[in-house]
């Protein structure tokens, strides 16, 4: 079992930069492969990031690559995700989730095992 509790989320306005984290319960950390998804008002939640075991690979959706980076840090079991020059569609709840099949970098919601409880992210105009 995981437990995951994300934070760091808030009201900004655009171009601003935000850093997400997200803290993993349990000493297996290492053995997930861990992704951030998002999901704004009346859509589907989506892929944002995901990251190795390792931290050795990484795998962004297109509408963030270049300005969100995925990192992990195995001895504080916490993923982060910095965003940077945030735009009104990255409004969305953010969850950080853990995967412990066998895929490399899985971008499906469905496969993933563990999510915590979302972190609200607001960009204004």
């Amino acid at each position: 079992q995981v437990q995951l509790v994300e934070s760091g989320g808030g009201l900004v306005q655009a171009g601003d930069s935000l850093r997400l984290s997200c803290a993993a319960s349990g000493r297996t950390f290492s053995s997930y492969v861990m992704g951030w998804f998002r999901q704004a008002p009346g859509k589907e939640r989506e892929f944002v990031a995901t990251i190795s075991r390792n931290g050795g690979r990484i795998s962004y959706a297109d509408s963030v690559k270049g300005r969100f980076t995925i990192s992990r840090a195995s001895a504080k079991n916490t993923v982060y995700l910095q965003m940077n020059d945030l735009k009104p569609e990255d409004t969305a709840v953010y969850y950080c989730a853990a995967y412990g099949g066998t895929a490399t970098l899985p971008i499906s919601r469905g496969v993933y095992d563990y999510w915590g409880q979302g972190t609200q992210v607001t960009v204004s105009s």
